[in-house]
């Protein structure tokens, strides 16, 4: 979009909002439009004798991908991820996840377009920290999590960034198919629809296109990630899950910290039994940069829960354009009701595998 849109896109935000909210739509505004403003067209980049031949290949491979994705997926053809960003710090934004001292359930902030969400993003780590202590000064718990992607839904044309550019093909080619699918269908406010739709079209996606374009290392090597993914969801899963119990009992509250604090120690600790049984791989110790608290585990299942739902629904639909048609129509539901018909669809067959899940701050990132 032009720069015109941009601005008014900006303003639009700030007439909306209240005089506290000023300062972060401005920084908002500000981070999207110097992130496009520094973009270039991957061919620039291409011809540039300075463009480095790492970085070369990454374009030329982020290319071939997008092209796959517009050919076979039938995701939308714009200007996503045609141009390049290079950016000096390791992710794109920042989000803040926040709940309270003995609740699994996160604070919620409401936007124009994006509706309610369970996080707040920010383009500048300092910012996102000083958010992070006042919310811990009035008593939250707190989780500030790196972001190497996100989707404007359309609004603008998404460019591929450095915080993302050097993943392995296979692991590249989820991120574009699961971003691109936002676009397609987005339903404000659900967030477990959004999200388990996008991963839906990105699982789909990326075992056509292993099919297609993948050899065995880099088939077995995704095989490795997803595993050690699987694993570490696992865990996640039954450590909220003790928390999930903890919080509904009645014991006191002096009690409920006291075993609060033993839980998160122990999920460290299981954690390093995980990293050894993988034979030492430390992908996943940015998780424990922060002291663990409720937000890191807040928002696990949002993007799976609904995953065998779109499946099935794929499956029935046996076409990418007709499966996207009945993806809008449920999203034109009430969210009561669509979660309804999704939950009627992921029914279980007897015996059927049990759905790992994984949380929506990036989490699927931390493994690079």
């Amino acid at each position: 979009m032009s720069l015109r849109h941009i601005v008014a896109a900006a303003a639009a935000a700030l007439m909306l909002s209240s005089c506290s909210s000023l300062s972060y739509y401005g920084q908002a505004a500000q981070g999207q439009l110097e992130l496009l403003t520094d973009s270039r067209p991957i061919d620039d980049w291409l011809a540039d004798p300075a463009t480095k031949p790492t970085l070369r290949h990454r374009l030329e491979a982020a290319r071939q991908i997008r092209r796959y994705a517009i050919q076979e997926l039938k995701l939308p053809d714009n200007g996503s991820y045609t141009n390049f960003t290079n950016l000096k710090r390791p992710y794109v934004l920042w989000n803040v996840v926040a709940t309270p001292e003995l609740s699994l359930k996160p604070m919620q902030w409401c936007f124009p377009v994006a509706g309610c969400v369970n996080y707040r993003g920010y383009y500048s780590k300092d910012q996102a920290q000083a958010y992070a202590r006042e919310l811990r000064a009035q008593g939250h718990d707190v989780e500030v999590g790196g972001v190497s992607a996100y989707s404007t839904l359309g609004w603008f044309s998404d460019p591929l960034i450095s915080t993302f550019i050097h993943y392995p093909d296979a692991e590249l080619a989820r991120l574009i198919f699961h971003e691109l699918a936002h676009q397609v269908v987005y339903a404000p406010g659900d967030s477990k629809f959004n999200e388990s739709f996008a991963t839906a079209v990105e699982q789909a996606g990326v075992e056509g296109w292993l099919e297609r374009f993948g050899n065995p290392a880099m088939v077995e090597a995704f095989e490795r990630y997803t595993a050690r993914k699987k694993d570490f969801m696992a865990l996640l899963v039954r450590y909220r899950g003790e928390l999930e119990k903890l919080y509904a009992g009645d014991a006191s509250r002096e009690d409920k910290r006291a075993t609060k604090a033993r839980l998160f120690i122990a999920l460290k600790d299981d954690y390093q039994v995980l990293k050894a049984n993988w034979g030492g791989y430390a992908g996943y110790d940015r998780f424990f940069a922060e002291p663990l608290s409720n937000a890191h585990l807040a928002s696990i299942a949002t993007y799976n829960d609904f995953v065998p739902a779109f499946r099935a629904l794929l499956r029935k639909e046996r076409s990418w354009p007709a499966f996207y048609k009945a993806v809008n129509q449920l999203a034109s539901l009430a969210k009561a009701d669509r979660h309804r018909v999704l939950t009627r669809l992921a029914a279980p067959a007897p015996n059927a595998p049990l759905v790992v899940q994984r949380t929506m701050g990036d989490i699927a990132d931390l493994g690079k």
